[in-house]
């Protein structure tokens, strides 16, 4: 089985939000980075989800007291995830992330003890694939 940590971008160098940040701050986060998604993380450090824009826009829709002026009195708590992100683990199978890969921009990474430890991007994903291919296709010319 071949290892995929090789594709990890390592968590000091993701963008994450902590569990009891406002929905201003999320917003504010996605809107800085443009990112549509964000990994969520619990102060014990597991992940425990991932917020999408989506997800903010209809917490507010479906809530009247949730507006942009207001988004600073709640938390992402407050949000209810419409979407599963689901994580890997650090022994997982390279067509394991492919697989996640197909529905997911990136695939959040956990150690053994469910601790985010960073994710597998989309990108990384098919760049891989398609450095393999060319290597296979090399190989029979």
């Amino acid at each position: 089985m071949e290892n995929i940590l090789f594709m990890l971008v390592p968590k000091k160098e993701v963008v994450f939000l902590p569990t009891n940040c406002s929905v201003q701050f999320a917003l504010d986060v996605m809107d800085k980075n443009g990112y549509s998604a964000i990994p969520v993380i619990n102060d014990k450090g597991k992940y425990v989800g991932t917020i999408t824009e989506g997800d903010l826009l209809w917490a507010m829709r479906n809530n009247p007291k949730m507006t942009f002026e207001t988004a600073s009195r709640f938390t992402l708590t407050d949000v209810k995830r419409n979407r599963k992100v689901v994580p890997a683990g650090i022994n997982e199978s390279l067509s394991r992330i492919v697989e996640l890969s197909k529905s997911q921009n990136f695939v959040p990474v956990v150690d053994d003890n469910g601790t985010f430890i960073g994710l597998i991007t989309r990108q990384e994903v098919i760049d891989y694939l398609l450095k393999k291919d060319r290597v296979l296709q090399e190989a029979i010319v």
